[in-house]
Order: structure tokens, then sequence, then C-alpha cells
């Protein structure tokens, strides 16, 4: 990393290993502002229908492929890295043969009814996946989680830390070689799991998680843009993410979990859970990196701890950012519909440079 004024900061150029970008015309108009700033992602696999096979996951991937080349973003050389959706029927033999494509990087658990598109996740991990989690630790794919427990009798805010209890330990007694990553995490239980735990896990943290505690989704009123699963917490739990994400450990590193919805599905009855931050993704960690007083640790929570984990290659390029006021957009274009940006109408203190 280097900063060739105060103002500004050049990192290699970051990877988001956690996405939403849908499919259809909301890809269209959403894989554009993702492509921009990162040089991989690791994409999503809960469309409707899921993407449960190696067969659709390759299918997907053209369609992202083919999105990207029509943004107008000129010799753009972004990668979607692919998963697959995990359920109860998922086979040891489909896990293979997704992992021989190189190109389906993880495969993800959905605990049933956890969150968007999430109904046909799994209903006991150990019972029904144990074929293909072995196949998974020998051949060293990793698990990606939605840490949270689904039990209507626990209290919303206390998912994730049960979520450990219930399922990541015995997961990882079971297990202890495969590769965990704890998907966007929100509480000081899940930083406290991650930092201490043996064998190769490791956590992404959004940027909505590192600026906002819960009291963001009231102030002046219900904020339904603010609303994302899991939910923000706590400060004391904001607070340990931020120690987390610029720490010198390298088992926490960037996933956006930028999700979009159309405008009316948020202003809703019953809301959509999900922020859309690929917009500003990297204006977003910059500023909270910043308030934090260590933007000298984000080029390795955003551009190396990530590869390292997975495996793969440090990217070659770069990417610049400098501390200009950025004013994020009212809306945004999405098909036939809206799309409300996180803090929509507020100013951020970094701008990235095109």
């Amino acid at each position: 990393m280097s900063e060739a004024t105060p103002q500004t900061l050049t990192i290699i150029r970051p990877d988001d290993w956690h996405l939403h970008l849908r499919d259809g015309p909301t890809l269209a108009a959403v894989v554009g502002d993702t492509a921009r700033q990162f040089q991989r992602a690791i994409v999503m696999p809960n469309l409707q229908p899921p993407v449960t096979t190696g067969e659709q996951a390759l299918e997907y991937r053209e369609r992202i492929l083919e999105a990207v080349s029509q943004a107008g973003l000129g010799d753009n050389s972004f990668t979607p890295l692919m998963t697959l959706y995990l359920t109860d029927n998922t086979s040891a033999e489909e896990i293979r043969m997704a992992h021989s494509t190189g190109v389906i990087h993880a495969v993800k658990l959905y605990p049933a009814g956890a969150t968007t598109n999430s109904d046909a996740g799994v209903t006991d991990l150990l019972k029904h996946c144990s074929a293909a989690l072995e196949a998974m630790q020998e051949i060293g794919m990793p698990l990606l989680v939605h840490g949270e427990v689904t039990d209507p009798d626990i209290d919303l805010f206390d998912r994730e830390a049960v979520f450990i209890e219930r399922v990541m330990i015995p997961l990882r007694q079971q297990f202890p070689e495969l590769k965990v990553v704890f998907e966007h995490l929100t509480t000081k239980d899940g930083v406290d799991y991650v930092s201490q735990a043996e064998g190769p896990i490791a956590a992404t943290i959004t940027a909505h998680h590192l600026l906002y505690n819960r009291n963001a989704l009231f102030q002046g009123g219900l904020r339904p843009h603010w609303y994302c699963l899991p939910v923000l917490k706590r400060e004391v739990h904001r607070q340990a993410l931020v120690q987390a994400a610029t720490s010198d450990s390298p088992r926490f590193f960037l996933g956006t979990d930028s999700a979009p919805h159309p405008r009316g599905l948020k202003e809703h009855a019953c809301g959509c859970a999900g922020c859309y931050t690929a917009l500003h993704a990297m204006e977003l960690y910059a500023t909270a990196f910043s308030r934090a007083g260590r933007l000298d640790r984000l080029e390795a929570f955003a551009s190396l701890n990530g590869p390292a984990f997975y495996g793969l290659p440090v990217n070659t390029g770069t990417l610049t950012l400098e501390r200009r006021a950025f004013t994020i957009p009212a809306t945004l274009p999405m098909g036939e519909h809206e799309l409300v940006p996180l803090a929509a109408g507020e100013t951020l203190e970094w701008s990235l440079v095109a």
C-alpha cells in the first residue's frame, strides 16, 4: 500500500468475498457497480430457483460475464467466483464435479428460512450434508455460512451467538479441516469465536456493520434501507467488528453482502432484507477505516486476506481513493424499478478516483 499524499490512498485492487448480483434486468443494472471497483467477487447462489448444481452455476457465470460486457466499462477484467447453494440433497459427486470446473469456488449454507430466497436451505446440516461436507474438506472447498439459527423462539439479535453454539462448534468438531467462512459477521461473539477457533476459519465483514449500529434503523422513524439480515446490532458489537477488521489478523476480510431490492419491496409492509452498497463500497470501507485511524490496514482487509484464505493469487492492478466528499445518490435505476443505495443522500469522506 502507498499514499501519494495524506489525502490519497492507493491499494492493490480489492475483491468482494460476498456479493448478491441477482439475475436478469437486476443483474444488468448492478453488476457494473461491482466491476468498477473489484477484480473478483464471490457470487451468492440464492436465486429463484437457487443455483444448486455445477451446470446451473456455469450458466449463471455466463450471464454475469455477458452483463459485464454490456455494462460499458471498456476493457474490464472482472471475474465472478461462483458458488453452489447447499441443500439437504447435495451429493458429494456434485461437489467434486463443481470443484473440477475451476470456476466454482465455494458452497453456501443457508439455514432454511434465514434470509432472502433461503426456503430451499438446509434443515439439519450434520444429519443431511455430511457426505458433501466430507468431500469439501477433502478437496479444500470452503463452506460459506449464513450464521444464524432460525428457531422462532430465539431473539433476532441473539441468532448469531446461538448459531455458534448449535451449529459452528459441532461442525468444526466433526470436520476440523473444513475451510469455513463465517459470512457477514455482526457480533462480538462471532469475532471472539473466529479469532480463537482452531483450524481453517475466516469471516467476512460488511461496510454497513462497520459504520452503523441498530440505532440507524430507527433514526427519525423506521428506515427500511438499513434493514438487513443479519440485522445491525448494538454499538459494542460494531466496535468489535471494527477492531477485528482493522487488526493484524488474516482471518477477517471484505465481503459487502450488497443486496439489491426494488424500492417498492424495501418500503413495504413486509420489507425485504438487504442493503445495496455495491455502488459505493470502497468509499464506505475507507470511511470506516479512516474513522478508526487505521487506513494502513485497509489493503490487507480488502486485497490480501481473502486471496490467502481461498488460495488464489493477489490481484496485480490497483485502486485509488481520495479524501474528497462523495454524496450518495438518492436513487439508482434498476430495470423498470428504482434502487435506493444505503445512506442515500448522505456524504462520505472518501471518493473513488475514476
